[in-house]
């Protein structure tokens, strides 16, 4: 596509590189955004081999840091002049992981990079954005928050700086699914936010999918079964590669904004079950529903004020 430029954070592996090979395939520049050059040129590589594109390009990019968000727009504006489509796609989730960890903006490490890092890179490239004549983002979200049909699930606000550190055990579980509740949300109120530039937001729910073999052998001997079951029933990533390209570029997508779309490309919409056992577990396995916590106004605003608030806090 001439003149189409994406950005795909976490473009090095996973769905990320299936996507970045989707998509210079169909002859758009395509920016892969990663934190380890080195170790991402290799990735890059193959994108351009097996797409046979030659308008691929590495940048270095480190979501959880703000500094580094802002030196990477920073340069990416000084070499584009617009930005078509921003891809959300990199994430953080260490299974097992059992103690806190931070970002080096002393954020915990989960929000950092699943909600804060997004959500300041869209505030800085949205001029760019606002320059294209079919600007969309897509924001990686995941089946994880359908744990939040527990009513008693709630995002935990006191925790973001690990101030329970010393009293809390931490759950890289439980903060993986507050964060990409929160960058629902998030969707949500850029959605609105945007809407007078003519940028549509959209979230794609994820559901489990194949992983490397290079993933597995990281993992932990329980989770390298868990994973090697999941690989075997679960959908490609070159098949959810083909679903980013479809809701960022199709028709179908075009005037579509402020939604979750799961990985059969369907809108999913607010839960309509009501409270009672049998409803609570159709709700569960409903593919098509989302918990109505993520449409609480009032937590909205309280995660956007607060991604703006220590976003805008930490020393440029």
């Amino acid at each position: 596509m001439e003149n189409r430029t994406v950005i795909i954070t976490g473009a090095n592996s996973g769905i990320g590189k299936a996507a970045a090979i989707k998509f210079a395939k169909e002859g758009y520049h395509v920016v892969m955004a990663c934190r380890n050059i080195e170790r991402s040129k290799k990735a890059q590589k193959e994108v351009i081999d097996t797409s046979k594109g030659d308008q691929v390009e590495l940048m270095e990019l480190d979501v959880s840091s703000m500094s580094s968000i802002r030196r990477f727009c920073t340069e990416f504006k000084q070499r584009y002049e617009k930005l078509d489509i921003l891809i959300h796609n990199a994430a953080y989730f260490n299974h097992g992981e059992k103690t806190y960890q931070f970002s080096v903006d002393q954020l915990e490490l989960t929000f950092a990079t699943n909600t804060f890092g997004p959500f300041l890179m869209t505030k800085l490239l949205v001029d760019h954005l606002a320059k294209s004549e079919d600007p969309r983002i897509l924001n990686a979200c995941t089946t994880n928050i359908r744990y939040f049909f527990d009513p008693k699930r709630k995002i935990e606000f006191d925790n973001l700086q690990g101030e329970l550190k010393d009293s809390k055990p931490y759950s890289v579980y439980i903060n993986y699914g507050n964060s990409k509740m929160a960058f629902l949300m998030l969707t949500f109120k850029m959605a609105d936010v945007y809407e007078g530039a003519g940028i549509k937001v959209n979230a794609i729910q994820i559901p489990a999918i194949k992983v490397s073999r290079e993933t597995i052998k990281k993992l932990s001997p329980g989770y390298r079964v868990i994973a090697s079951l999941q690989s075997f029933i679960s959908d490609s990533q070159e098949s959810m590669g083909d679903t980013y390209f479809h809701i960022c570029t199709s028709d179908e997508f075009k005037e579509v904004t402020g939604k979750l779309i799961n990985d059969k490309r369907e809108i999913v919409i607010s839960s309509h079950y009501g409270s009672g056992v049998k409803d609570v577990i159709k709700q569960f396995f409903d593919k098509n529903v989302y918990p109505t916590y993520a449409d609480d106004q009032e937590v909205i605003e309280k995660v956007w004020e607060l991604s703006d608030r220590l976003t805008s806090d930490i020393a440029k």
